[in-house]
C-alpha cells in the first residue's frame, strides 16, 4: 500500500499535470520498489517516481 505522504504527492502532482494540460498515461504502484510511477506529457516524455516519503524525481 502506498503511503499517505505517496498519495498526497500523487494527488499534486496528478493536479499539476492537469492545470498544465498533460495527459496522464501510466499511474502505477510498485509493490517491490514500493514507489508510484506516473507517465505524462504529450509525447509521454514525462516520467515521475514518487518514493515512500513522497519525495519526487523526474527519470530520464
Amino acid at each position: 500500500m502506498p503511503t499517505q505522504k505517496q498519495k498526497d504527492t500523487a494527488i499534486f502532482i496528478c493536479q499539476l499535470l492537469s492545470n498544465l494540460y498533460q495527459p496522464i498515461y501510466l499511474f502505477r504502484y510498485d509493490s517491490r520498489l514500493k514507489v508510484i510511477y506516473i507517465l505524462a506529457g504529450t509525447n509521454e516524455d514525462i516520467s515521475i517516481l514518487i518514493d515512500e516519503q513522497g519525495n519526487w524525481n523526474f527519470e530520464l
